[in-house]
């Protein structure tokens, strides 16, 4: 008589599903800097977007210079999901760059936990308004600079003191093409964001006092 060992007798108690916890981020930045790309570069649902031509009536006021070949532009807003755990589901929400749609800011940044102000080195002061927008609202945020092919590559302190930056805002290289580097992007903003919500503790306290 074979006595084997029964995989149902021994198996534990299966475990609960988990329930998620959803966060909302921003992705803002300028004109053209990949908003729309880095959205779609790690969506595992088919990103909502919102794109149109660009016409020759926005010619005046969409200043494409170092974009010329972008050929649409976002009018309302990018929608994406990612999955960064089991218990952590990020929805993504990519903001229009140009001047005039930024009137629906104020209603993106509702509820969201933070931020990812993209930028490019080609067109870095179109980031300025960004940063200024999180900074005046609290919003925590963190910089990714998006390496364009052909573009120049500069030092991360360079970056840091040409837009101004805190200390303690987190600057990344990223390529918003490429889905690993996008979550480790969305990884640092969350960490990021958390930590400036966690009140400090008696020892965090003590030791900054020392």
């Amino acid at each position: 008589m074979a006595f084997g060992r029964s995989k149902t007798a021994t198996a534990g108690p299966r475990r609960p599903p988990v329930e998620p916890v959803t966060l909302k981020i921003l992705v803002a930045g300028g004109f053209g800097v990949g908003k729309t790309t880095l959205v779609g570069a790690v969506s595992e649902i088919r990103p909502l977007r919102t794109e149109e031509t660009l016409s020759e009536a926005g010619r005046p006021v969409d200043d494409i210079t170092g974009v010329e070949a972008k050929t649409t532009t976002t009018v309302a807003m990018d929608f994406g999901r990612i999955t960064l755990r089991e218990d952590l589901v990020l929805y993504l929400f990519g903001t229009p760059g140009q001047d005039r749609f930024w009137f629906l800011w104020d209603e993106l940044a509702q509820g969201a936990l933070g931020a990812v102000v993209l930028a490019d080195t080609r067109r870095l002061e179109d980031s300025f308004a960004a940063i200024d927008y999180f900074e005046r609202r609290g919003i925590p945020f963190a910089v990714a600079v998006n390496c364009f092919e052909g573009s120049a590559r500069y030092p991360a302190g360079t970056v840091r003191t040409a837009l101004d930056l805190d200390p303690e805002v987190p600057l990344l290289l990223c390529d918003a093409r490429l889905r690993d580097s996008v979550k480790e992007v969305l990884a640092t903003v969350v960490e990021h964001a958390l930590t400036l919500a966690t009140p400090p503790t008696t020892a965090d306290r003590a030791s900054a006092a020392t």
